[in-house]
């Protein structure tokens, strides 16, 4: 008896169709999406009664994004190249000037005592804000603040931040904290006169 003409043994073209299957999934690679790394402080111990404590003014600096993109620092409008070497200025106080932030001394686990800055950074924006715009100004304060922490690490351990122990890197963290405090976006509304 003859096979009708319409019929197809399908079970070679399954294995067919399984290997080029898990042929495209070993050679491709699949995008991970990536985000801001951002360490988190710890959660603070639930027996310890936390006291507020007051920031002086002097000890904030406000970074500002408009719905223009334009960049203010400390009050004053600057372009973005120059906000690195502001916030540098602003964290180490190098003068020791009374409107810039106040240090106070600070024991260090397996260094002693050293004088911390009691620096603040505030980044704010608006909701037009550009994400391009953000991303480069957090870029460059984050620069300043690995700048700073690299500036420590030579002048204490004789190299980079990133080329330290984990207790140096420890120990340059205490000395230098990150404090770069992001708020959420805030809206803009014309005034009417």
């Amino acid at each position: 008896m003859a096979r009708p003409a319409g019929d197809i043994n399908a079970g070679s073209m399954a294995d067919i169709a399984f290997l080029l299957l898990t042929f495209f999934m070993m050679v491709t690679t699949m995008d991970t999406e990536t985000g801001i790394q951002r360490r988190l402080p710890p959660m603070p111990d639930e027996n310890q009664i936390e006291q507020a404590e007051q920031i002086n003014k002097r000890n904030i600096m406000v970074v500002l994004i408009n719905n223009n993109d334009r960049l203010f620092a400390g009050g004053q409008e600057m372009p973005i190249v120059m906000l690195k070497d502001k916030v540098k200025e602003f964290l180490t106080n190098p003068a020791n000037l009374p409107d810039l932030p106040e240090r106070r001394e600070k024991e260090i686990e397996g260094f002693g005592p050293y004088m911390v800055s009691r620096a603040l950074v505030s980044l704010q924006n608006t909701r037009g804000t550009s994400y391009k715009a953000y991303i480069e100004v957090q870029n460059e304060l984050v620069k300043a603040f690995n700048e700073v922490r690299d500036d420590f690490a030579m002048q204490n351990f004789g190299k980079k931040y990133d080329l330290l122990d984990e207790d140096q890197q420890r120990i340059t963290r205490d000395a230098v904290p990150m404090n770069l405090s992001e708020r959420e976006p805030r809206e803009v509304t014309k005034r009417r006169r």
